[in-house]
């Protein structure tokens, strides 16, 4: 991928006829990688236990579900159990630490804030689904300078039931109103394509992100090595999206 990038020309060219309409990222392993800055909160999160730390790889493979699924699974790993109360607390502090340090490590993915400019300037409207706190994304993406360029975000605590059910993902359509068969899912795990299947959206699925699953077993209508290839793979979905309505 060395020497590639996103232009707006190549932007232009794969969205004639107005599809898509708006196109829905996943945020952390599809957008960013925020592993580095997760992995230091945790670690400060079980060093305030008397706990062992745990390697920025290990992270790697608990993330998914969301903040409370990641405490637990990090506790788990150095043989502690938390539930219940005590696990609520634990999640509670690990927001408290992690917020204080969302974008000192992390990094937009290859192609990730070039390519949410081109398509806003082609007129796709974007949104951010994700199971990261409102707040923390909208923060995110004010750090990459993208924040503007995005018309709607969902998090994880917004409202609607988490990916895999489908709710997050018409929650923003409806946000944008644009229908499901207007629209694009991109994420990097079984949640955002499941998601995506349930709603009746189309998927492109992008290796690298964070998920024990390989992107090519994911189910996605399209898999691609990195962002940078979006505006192909859009152009190969095209022609069926169009002819579904």
């Amino acid at each position: 991928m060395e020497g590639k990038c996103v232009s707006d020309a190549s932007v232009n060219k794969s969205v004639p006829s107005g599809w898509p309409e708006a196109i829905l990222f996943d945020l952390d392993g599809t957008l960013i990688d925020s592993v580095p800055d997760i992995a230091a909160a945790v670690n400060e999160l079980l060093s305030g236990d008397d706990l062992p730390v745990v390697s920025v790889d290990a992270v790697r493979g608990m993330i998914g579900n969301g903040v409370k699924k990641l405490v637990e699974r990090a506790y788990a790993s150095v043989g502690t159990q938390y539930e219940g109360d005590a696990l609520n607390a634990a999640t509670d502090r690990m927001m408290g630490i992690y917020g204080k340090h969302l974008t000192r490590h992390t990094v937009a993915m290859p192609g990730a804030v070039e390519l949410i400019s081109s398509y806003h300037r082609a007129g796709v409207r974007i949104g951010v689904v994700t199971n990261k706190p409102e707040a923390f994304t909208h923060e995110i993406l004010r750090h990459f300078g993208i924040d503007g360029q995005v018309d709607v975000v969902v998090g994880g605590d917004t409202g609607p039931a988490r990916k895999p059910e489908p709710d997050m993902l018409h929650h923003a359509l409806s946000v944008m109103g644009v229908a499901a068969s207007r629209a694009l899912m991109v994420g990097d795990s079984p949640a955002d394509i499941g998601a995506a299947k349930a709603a009746n959206m189309a998927s492109v699925a992008v290796h690298g992100g964070y998920t024990n699953v390989p992107a090519d077993e994911l189910g996605a209508d399209r898999v691609i090595s990195s962002l940078l290839d979006l505006p192909a793979a859009i152009e190969a979905l095209r022609p069926a999206a169009l002819a579904q309505g």
